[in-house]
């Protein structure tokens, strides 16, 4: 069964950066499109960023140009480079399969929680 395990955020003062990485296991990794998806307390989950197998990326309007998903096939890692960061983007951020055509999401990690506030 596939397993995510998301890390890397923090308290963040506005216009400063995070790292995110998602560990991917019990998958063949390197086939399936990924994406890091957000929700924000009261909100619906969101898909903020995806990447798929010839890594082509995509994302959210609220999000382009600030961030940069990214994914290394070998460590079968996922990585969402956020720079620029509002208060608005805080939210606790997971990473799943790109839902889409043939593409079901799995069953959630526990996520990692962005706080971007001064």
């Amino acid at each position: 069964q596939v397993q995510f395990v998301e890390s890397g955020g923090g308290l963040v003062q506005p216009g400063g950066s995070l790292r995110l990485s998602c560990a991917v296991s019990g998958t063949i990794f390197s086939i399936w499109p990924m994406g890091w998806y957000r929700q924000a307390p009261g909100k619906q989950r969101e898909l903020v960023a995806g990447i798929n197998s010839g890594h082509m990326t995509n994302y959210a309007d609220s999000v382009k140009g600030r961030f940069t998903i990214s994914r290394d096939d070998a460590k079968k890692t996922v990585y969402l480079q956020m720079n620029s960061l509002k208060p608005e983007d805080t939210a606790v951020y997971y990473c799943n399969y790109r839902q889409g055509p043939g593409v079901q999401i799995a069953d959630w990690g526990q996520g990692t929680q962005v706080t971007v506030s001064s």
